[in-house]
């Protein structure tokens, strides 16, 4: 069919040239073409490193092409004489035939080498940036010309480091472990054996700021003065404290102000959290730990608070609440010192050798907790695991001591039970990590000095966390309090408990009971008039409420904004004013403490809280001490009944009429 095609063009093309020949002449014409000759192809390839290849054929006496790629591809391309095709190739060397096709079919072949090899990767710019949370973190990224992707080594000096992959427009991250300064090596792959790399340096530094730990940081973040040193050593004494790292203190001669110091990299933020706590380590009965918190320019504005010391040898914390220093808010303390036994002087022996750990914030506030399970409703379903036989419900056989609960959970570990035989059970809805950083467990042990492992795990097991408290008695019920605060973000839905963890079981009998969660309730300030005012309603003839700027910012009230309210003469002795809020959470509240500033002392100031159509009210009140003067009032509403209270109304000099006096307020704040 082919001839065919190519004679009917013959007849078109010689009838255009000849007219009216007969036909034996046109076919004696079609006769005399030859196969095509110098056949060849001119490859075009693309320089942006994709591959890409545009293939032109030429030859004498063809009319079209079959291309053979050499890539596998199996059919031939097609390609009219004049034209070409694109196709795009992998790095490397190729065969591609071209077969030439003449007008009456004859065919000539020909083979030609087409080597496709990618350029380097030119301009390469590696960005490596720390994390804005997490100064350990770095966030890499790259680009370059005629890259395809990238590989990044984080750390040139781990020879055994395997590279990360990393996309065009992507972005990947590591997290070190210490700081320092670290070699990024990034290569840029240009799809095939070409590739260009370059290198950058960033140095991991944590900024100075709590909590501090000592896990990461040198003897470097903090000094001595006065006589006295400190390195950061392997922690000599785990029991109470599993750090690895501590603070070592030794206090030397000359002074008795001998001390240490920490400047941090910014001031203490104690807008919610008031307390510092440390761990601390002494090797004396008695003694003191001096808390001082100084401007990082100023040393005359400072806070100075001393603690007693048990001592003896062992870890303790040290809590200092600081939620009474009315400047704690309004000054800049970036610098952290501390003293041992501050007034006496120390000789650097093993006596005047401390250690220090775990210098943190905590709220100011009351400890609440929640019952997870106490084993008086519903018995949860056991699993039981490692060769023990069960675990069940039964009744409290020590009502004594802190348990007098009915019932109890009982486990008994049979004899030749494995060293980590335990129990669990789930719970319908995951533990409140987020409000509760800790759980507290009353045990019961027929011995003294055993590890009883807690831990938590998420529904299948992928995310865990646990802690080890050894028992300290005998024959009774103690608390066993664990530390979940640094427990990863999960689901925590089974509770696993393991007693005589690393021992075999031996028929032991076990109890445990009340697992509740423990955290620190913060106070809640549900209206500081600082942001949009609230809708005053004002009643017995008082002309307004307003917010204003604060007239007296000094003592405890050094805020921008207040309530203004003046009882206008001749005004009601039961004038006042109030506003309306959300719900009050009188649950776990059982006070209200407001600021006031009153011309005069010796007047009553009423609180009053009201629900949504005042049928159920409760009222307080309050004689004032403090004339021209900020001061604090606390009232005490846990025995309001209970009720959705949205509206807070006050009342100045109640029980005598206004005589223009100016009275301020601010802060509500929820307490305990």
């Amino acid at each position: 069919m082919k001839t065919i095609k190519y004679i009917l063009g013959l007849f078109v093309a010689v009838g255009l040239f000849t007219g009216c020949q007969n036909d034996d002449d046109n076919l004696d014409a079609l006769n005399d073409i030859t196969a095509p000759s110098e056949v060849s192809a001119v490859f075009n390839i693309s320089q942006d490193n994709t591959g890409t290849v545009i293939i032109t054929p030429n030859a004498v006496g063809a009319v079209n092409y079959n291309i053979t790629l050499g890539d596998g591809t199996a059919e031939a391309v097609s390609v009219a004489q004049g034209e070409n095709t694109t196709h795009i190739y992998e790095e490397g060397t190729y065969t591609v035939t071209i077969e030439a096709v003449s007008i009456n079919g004859l065919t000539t072949e020909a083979t030609q080498q087409l080597v496709v090899s990618f350029r380097a990767p030119e301009n390469l710019v590696i960005t490596a940036e720390v994390d804005a949370s997490n100064p350990f973190q770095v966030n890499v990224s790259a680009v370059a010309d005629y890259a395809a992707s990238f590989e990044v080594y984080f750390d040139t000096s781990n020879v055994d480091e395997e590279a990360t992959p990393l996309a065009l427009d992507g972005t990947v991250s590591f997290e070190y472990d210490l700081v320092g300064d670290y070699t990024i090596r990034v290569v840029a792959l240009s799809g095939g054996v070409e590739s260009s790399e370059d290198t950058v340096m960033v140095t991991i530094t944590t900024p100075t700021e709590l909590p501090i730990d000592f896990e990461i940081f040198d003897s470097t973040v903090f000094f001595g003065f006065g006589g006295a040193s400190g390195e950061v050593i392997d922690n000599p004494d785990t029991n109470g404290n599993e750090s690895a790292k501590v603070a070592q203190i030794i206090k030397g001669a000359p002074e008795v102000w001998a001390g240490n110091v920490i400047e941090l990299s910014a001031p203490i933020d104690f807008s919610t959290k008031k307390v510092m706590k440390f761990d601390v380590w002494s090797p004396r009965p008695g003694g003191t730990f001096t808390l001082k918190l100084e401007n990082l320019t100023d040393p005359n504005i400072f806070i100075e608070v001393g603690v007693p010391l048990v001592g003896n040898s062992q870890w303790e914390e040290v809590s200092i609440d600081l939620s009474e220093f009315a400047n704690l808010e309004t000054d800049s303390f970036q610098k952290i010192v501390w003293f041992f036994d501050l007034g006496t002087a120390g000789d650097g022996s093993a006596d005047w050798t401390f250690y220090l750990d775990n210098i943190r914030q905590d709220f100011a506030g009351v400890v609440v907790s929640q019952i997870v399970e106490d084993f008086e409703g519903v018995v949860p379903t056991f699993t039981v695991f490692g060769n023990i036989a069960d675990t069940q419900v039964v009744t409290n056989p020590d009502m004594s001591g802190i348990n007098t609960s009915a019932n109890v959970a009982q486990l008994t570990k049979t004899a030749g039970s494995e060293v980590w035989a335990g129990t669990f059970f789930e719970l319908d809805a995951p533990l409140d990590l987020a409000s509760f950083g800790q759980m507290n467990v009353k045990t019961w042990s027929p011995t003294a000095g055993i590890t009883v492992k807690f831990k938590l795990e998420n529904a299948d097991a992928s995310i865990t966390y646990e802690g080890d408290v050894v028992t300290t008695v005998a024959n009774e019920w103690e608390n066993l309090l664990y530390d979940f605060t640094a427990a990863p973000m999960a689901d925590y839905i089974r509770l696993v408990i393991f007693f005589d963890f690393g021992n075999p079981g031996d028929d032991s009998l076990y109890y445990y009971d009340d697992i509740e969660l423990v955290g620190t309730q913060q106070d809640f300030s549900f209206q500081d008039f600082e942001g949009t005012a609230p809708t005053f309603t004002v009643f017995g003839n008082i002309a307004d409420t307003q917010v204003v700027a604060n007239p007296d910012m000094s003592g405890i009230n050094t805020t921008a904004n207040v309530a203004q309210l003046t009882k206008t003469a001749g005004s009601e002795v039961w004038a006042g004013t109030f506003f309306e809020t959300d719900p009050l959470d009188l649950n776990t509240y059982n006070q209200i403490s407001v600021k006031t500033w009153s011309p005069t002392s010796g007047i009553t100031i009423k609180l009053k809280l009201e629900n949504a159509d005042a049928s159920i009210t409760h009222e307080k009140d309050i004689t004032n001490a403090v004339a021209n003067g900020w001061e604090e009032l606390v009232y005490d509403f846990s025995d309001a009944p209970a009720a959705d209270y949205v509206r807070v109304v006050i009342f100045f000099d109640f029980g005598n009429n206004g005589d223009d006096s100016v009275y301020y307020f601010d802060e509500y704040t929820l307490t305990n």
